[in-house]
């Protein structure tokens, strides 16, 4: 690389990136306290832009990068970059999906074995010198139908992960085939198919126009058994009002929710307006909440910086 290209970080990554495209030759700049006006005024200084959710990288900021060639998402959802007017002006965007596969594989797996064991419940009635052993009786996962809607690296790894408990794994991707060679565990089905064994459903799709409240009151009802319903995928992929009124009735038996219908863009706040549902799900026993960190573990912001910075390497930018 003969002039050293610069990369905006927007968002903070971890530092084996920056060693890494450094390296190589590019430049890192700290954006992170930069404002969006900062950023759009800058923009056309930099060929790279990294970032992860703090904002939205959209026609009017790519309109005026002119010298921009390519933008990285850490983590795998796509939904805060247009794309498809990225791609048209010839700026390639990456994401790093593999990165954090393993972590929302192993999170996906604990809540679901905490909601379907009452561990929750019971580790609270225990602390509160409640002492219940009927009431808090678990149900085994062994012999269960999973069902899993999306097959990249987030459903995959679910799977391999799900795949020792005597579970009998089907998967279904409009997208992305479904490789039972490598994953011999796995019978690969049609939605139908899902809709009419499932006992459990795990959600690893993006947010597209295609999927938003793909999950609603029409989807659910499609389901001959009741079901536990497991999202780590986003959160407006689940209608909640839907999911409350199906949690109330029962068709629902639980739900493992790792990311919210009302989440800010950033993923760092909920919208304080959508409390009522909110507290629904906060006081139900059947639910199980964490806040959107299903893939955020400490190994997995290095794999995800590492593999993004492999990616925008192997880009051989000086030849463009």
């Amino acid at each position: 690389m003969t002039e050293k290209l610069k990369i905006l970080l927007v968002d903070s990554l971890h530092p084996v990136f920056k060693l890494m495209t450094e390296e190589k030759g590019f430049v890192c700049v700290d954006g992170t306290e930069w404002t969006t006006g900062e950023i759009k005024d800058r923009i056309n200084e930099f060929s790279g832009i990294t970032l992860r959710s703090r904002m939205k990288i959209d026609k009017e900021i790519i309109s005026d990068a002119k010298s921009l060639k390519f933008i990285a998402r850490a983590g795998a959802g796509m939904e805060n970059i247009d794309v498809n007017f990225a791609q048209a002006n010839n700026i390639t965007c990456l994401n790093s999906p593999e990165g954090n596969r393993d972590a929302v594989g192993e999170h996906a797996l604990g809540m679901l074995l905490v909601l379907m064991n009452n561990l929750k419940k019971a580790d609270h009635e225990v602390r509160q010198g409640i002492w219940k052993r009927e009431e808090n009786r678990g149900t085994e996962l062994m012999g269960k139908t999973a069902g899993i809607i999306g097959f990249g690296n987030t459903g995959s790894a679910f799977a391999k992960k799900l795949s020792g408990f005597g579970v009998q794994i089907i998967a279904y991707d409009k997208y992305v085939p479904v490789d039972t060679t490598k994953f011999p565990f796995v019978l690969k089905c049609t939605p139908e198919k899902i809709f009419d064994e499932a006992d459990i459903l795990s959600l690893h799709i993006p947010l597209t126009e295609e999927t938003t409240y793909m999950v609603n009151d029409e989807f659910i009802n499609k389901f001959k058994k009741s079901f536990y319903l497991v999202n780590t995928s986003r959160g407006k992929i689940v209608k909640t009002d839907d999911l409350v009124k199906h949690l109330q009735s029962g068709k629902i038996k639980g739900a493992c929710l790792d990311v919210f219908e009302f989440e800010d863009i950033s993923f760092e706040k909920m919208h304080p307006e959508d409390s009522g549902t909110l507290n629904y799900l906060k006081n139900c026993d059947k639910v199980i909440l964490t806040p959107h960190i299903a893939g955020w573990t400490h190994e997995s912001t290095e794999k995800i910086a590492r593999a993004l910075a492999e990616k925008i390497i192997n880009l051989n930018l000086s030849q463009k």
